[in-house]
């Protein structure tokens, strides 16, 4: 049987977790398969996340809880299924290839619509799996006229995720607009040091006994959107800049993917510039 979930977020305040499964098991005989909450007691806020199994009407246990719930309270209910996602890439393999050997045997919980890149250098790995590869290039273009023509293709596929899988190019806020909370990206260090390009550089200089990597949905402020996983790896003094980025890679493609199992389960919430994430 399908499983549901609901996604709840509002002011805190007492008997939340009560109103919302009582209505869900008196009112509709419907089976709470897992439930998680929290408070974030800074600006008393309560987040919700419940997985349900059952045959019930929507737009009436949309309105039953609306009417039980505070006011400006944001709900969402929707299936677990798998996601609509467009990829976007430029020459680096790891992380598309990762992504797209997960879509093949079903561990991605994701429909990979298409790959879209500035370069035409992972055409021939996407064709591979099946998947169509669109070459947008950016050469001759303004920055404004090749976004325009990269939204037009991901717009043809209407996806409801956009995964950069190591798209080496910064997006303008007329661009991250179109896809607010939507955006995930994966930054090549623990962020937030490092912030922008070469960012192993940047940590080869500076000494660093451990390299990272973050995923991140984008926001308007380079590399400082909200954070949904990050990991770390130890290297030392004898690693060259070439060697942490080489070793960097599997940390990379990992992140990404915990990070996309998460946000394609609806375990994340976005909160101000950070995320609630329930495992």
């Amino acid at each position: 049987m399908l499983s549901h979930i609901l996604l709840i977020n509002c002011p805190d305040q007492s008997g939340l977790v009560y109103k919302v499964t009582g209505i869900l098991y008196n009112k509709y005989d419907l089976n709470i398969i897992r439930n998680g909450e929290f408070v974030e007691r800074n600006f008393n806020h309560f987040f919700m996340r419940t997985e349900f199994s059952g045959e019930f009407d929507r737009e009436e246990l949309l309105q039953d809880l609306y009417a039980v719930l505070p006011e400006n309270v944001d709900i969402k209910l929707t299936d677990r299924r798998k996601k609509d996602i467009v990829l976007l890439a430029t020459k680096e393999h790891h992380c598309l290839s990762d992504l797209l050997i997960r879509h093949t045997f079903n561990e991605l919980n994701a429909n990979v619509l298409c790959v879209v890149s500035n370069y035409d250098v992972l055409e021939e790995l996407t064709r591979k799996f099946d998947i169509p590869f669109h070459h947008v290039s950016h050469i001759g273009l303004s920055r404004e006229a090749h976004e325009a023509a990269v939204l037009e293709t991901i717009q043809q596929y209407n996806p409801e995720f956009v995964v950069l899988a190591k798209y080496m190019r910064i997006l303008s806020g007329d661009f991250v607009a179109h896809f607010t909370n939507r955006l995930v990206n994966i930054h090549h260090s623990f962020l937030p040091a490092f912030v922008g390009a070469n960012p192993y550089a940047q940590a080869y200089e500076r000494g660093v006994k451990i390299i990272g990597a973050t995923a991140h949905f984008v926001n308007n402020d380079l590399d400082q959107g909200p954070i949904i996983a990050q990991s770390v790896i130890p290297v030392d003094h004898t690693h060259s800049a070439r060697e942490m980025a080489q070793a960097g890679r599997d940390v990379e493609k990992n992140v990404l993917a915990k990070s996309l199992k998460l946000v394609l389960n609806e375990q994340v919430f976005v909160y101000r510039n950070k995320t609630i994430i329930f495992e």
